[in-house]
């Protein structure tokens, strides 16, 4: 079924997102010394701001928040509801000793439909989520040698079929980084919370879901069709130098522009 037609539209169309942003964010100390990382500006917009200027331009009505370090900030920030789009909030008291895991297993109870997942170090352009609203998509990019992290595999259908831990330099095949971006449908999250609960269960709360989500693909009891990342505008931030790289693609709005020069001009 194509996109386009009315019918997928209104059938498949995600309208609730999960935000994970309970960590300490350590790597941009000393800004988050006071606040979240999520709350880091960005050319004098938030990181938050921007995903929920995001979501509601996308038509969410739902955004769920896994929050830990500094939760107050994002509480006091946003409140229960912005516009449309209603706010509720899971706290992850194991925040200092836990990792990303942990805070999507927290969400089991709260979410009981399809959704897409976002991390709270993630700057992106509106238009990046037109093709993430629909259920059982992943974004990547094709790997480049600045970037790190998890990558993944991919087949002609531009199907995710493997996930690989870390960056290394030796492929010789054709590698994607993770964007961390993913969408899900209601059976692919059911599937995933079991998975999540053997892990939780075993002890694992320190490593990264992409560990259930590769174990999932390889078993075949996960499927992703990729979103291409490649030469569109979005950052991960991670550090004081991601920070400064970001905010070369995400330079200061019109509107903040336009206040700086009538107190200058």
């Amino acid at each position: 079924m194509s996109i386009d037609s009315d019918s997928y539209y209104y059938d498949d169309r995600i309208s609730t997102a999960l935000l994970l942003a309970a960590g300490t964010g350590s790597r941009l100390f000393p800004l988050t010394k006071s606040c979240p990382k999520c709350l880091t500006l960005v050319n004098e917009e938030s990181i938050l701001e921007r995903l929920i200027n995001n979501l509601k331009k996308q038509g969410f009505k739902r955004l769920v928040i896994v929050t830990g370090y500094k939760d107050e900030c994002i509480m006091d920030y946003l409140g229960s509801k912005s516009g449309d789009l209603n706010i509720e909030y899971v706290f992850s008291a194991l925040y200092r000793t836990t990792n990303n895991i942990y805070s999507l297993w927290m969400a089991r109870n709260i979410i009981n439909e399809p959704f897409v997942l976002f991390e709270s170090d993630l700057v992106i352009n509106t238009s990046l989520l037109d093709e993430m609203v629909y259920p059982d998509k992943m974004a990547v990019a094709k790997m480049q040698p600045w970037l790190n992290g998890t990558t993944v595999s991919l087949n002609k259908q531009n199907q995710v079929t493997k996930f690989h831990k870390g960056t290394t330099k030796t492929y010789t095949d054709v590698r994607y980084k993770t964007v961390n971006i993913y969408s899900f449908s209601l059976s692919s999250w059911r599937a995933i919370v079991k998975k999540l609960d053997q892990y939780i269960d075993m002890g694992s709360v320190n490593c990264y879901y992409e560990a259930v989500f590769s174990e999932m693909i390889d078993n075949k009891t996960l499927a992703f069709e990729s979103v291409s990342y490649d030469h569109k505008p979005w950052y991960e931030i991670d550090t004081i130098n991601d920070l400064a790289e970001a905010e070369k693609l995400f330079p200061v709005e019109l509107k903040t522009q336009l206040k700086l020069n009538e107190i200058y001009a």
